[in-house]
């Protein structure tokens, strides 16, 4: 059983679907917050907006999939070669996030946060991966990336 959120987000130009495929029960709202503060920093570019007629933006969309640790590394290991467990996954041509609630909540407790904390960490860090930001590239990037992650923190 899974459950589906569409959740708009400021304007109505952008929406945020949240596809919750675990058994943990979430309340979307500090999500959307956080959709809402990165898409503030970030001012999100239009690349990824959909085109309607003419070539006038209808929306953007960016989809959370909430996974088990199976899934996540199943998706790991398909798209990125690598067969382990990760927390957050960010496809961005399909404006996707994935999201391992298992891992988050792991996670929540070795650093001592609530699970929203951390759920709101990860969104933030696959929002600003989609946005073209990514620490894997190089140190500079990573600091980059880190201090945008901040930026976005701060606001809520």
């Amino acid at each position: 059983m899974h459950t589906r959120f569409l959740v708009w987000i400021k304007r109505k130009s952008r929406m945020l679907e949240i596809t919750n495929l675990t058994k943990t029960k979430i309340d979307t709202k500090f999500l959307q917050k956080a959709a809402q503060a990165a898409f503030a920093v970030l001012r999100a570019p239009r690349s990824h907006a959909k085109r309607g007629e003419g070539g006038k933006v209808k929306k953007e969309e960016i989809s959370l999939v909430l996974v088990g640790d199976a899934k996540i590394k199943e998706i790991n290991k398909k798209y990125r070669g690598q067969n382990k467990i990760t927390d957050v996954l960010s496809f961005e041509e399909l404006n996707e996030i994935f999201i391992c609630m298992p891992q988050a909540k792991r996670q929540a407790k070795l650093l001592k946060t609530g699970l929203k904390t951390e759920l709101t960490r990860l969104l933030t860090h696959g929002i600003v991966h989609l946005k073209g930001y990514d620490h894997v590239k190089s140190a500079r990037e990573a600091e980059r990336m880190l201090k945008v992650e901040e930026k976005i923190l701060k606001k809520l």
